[in-house]
């Protein structure tokens, strides 16, 4: 149950960041990817912050075997760059181009009521669904092979 409400709690303190920087609106997004145009750099300043405070939390991460409640810490250990990650990630960057959303502020949006946000995030489990589906079908595939 401690783990359940602290996994709640920085939710809702990430939920709450998204909404006071703003990035749970699209148009933030979209005049960062307008960069001929009307470019807003406020969405670079929230990343660099993002990344900044990743550095030194997997740093310290890297570091330890067990998380701060006393669970096993399970980091990534693949760091290549292959086809399924490229594919994935050209996807996710047009998704977000051209929703203004990634998942975070999706579903934050969701959450407080926004049309657009129950649409985003509608498609985005579609497209978790598709994607389990054509991985299962490849393994199967390769299983018989």
């Amino acid at each position: 149950m401690q783990h359940r409400i602290s996994e709640f709690l920085v939710g809702l303190l990430f939920g709450l960041g998204l909404i006071l920087s703003g990035m749970t609106d699209p148009g933030k997004v979209i005049g960062f990817l307008d960069i001929f145009g009307a470019w807003d750099p406020s969405l670079a300043l929230v990343m660099a912050g993002a990344i900044a405070v990743g550095f030194f939390a997997f740093a310290l991460a890297k570091k330890r075997t067990i998380n701060f409640l006393g669970g096993a810490l399970h980091l990534p250990s693949s760091n290549q760059i292959d086809k399924p990650l490229v594919m994935g990630a050209v996807l996710f960057g047009a998704g977000w181009g051209l929703a203004g959303f990634c998942p975070g502020p999706g579903l934050v949006s969701l959450a407080s009521g926004q049309v657009k946000g129950a649409v985003f995030v509608l498609f985005m489990v579609v497209g978790m669904q598709l994607f389990e589906m054509f991985h299962q079908r490849k393994s199967k595939k390769n299983k018989l092979k």
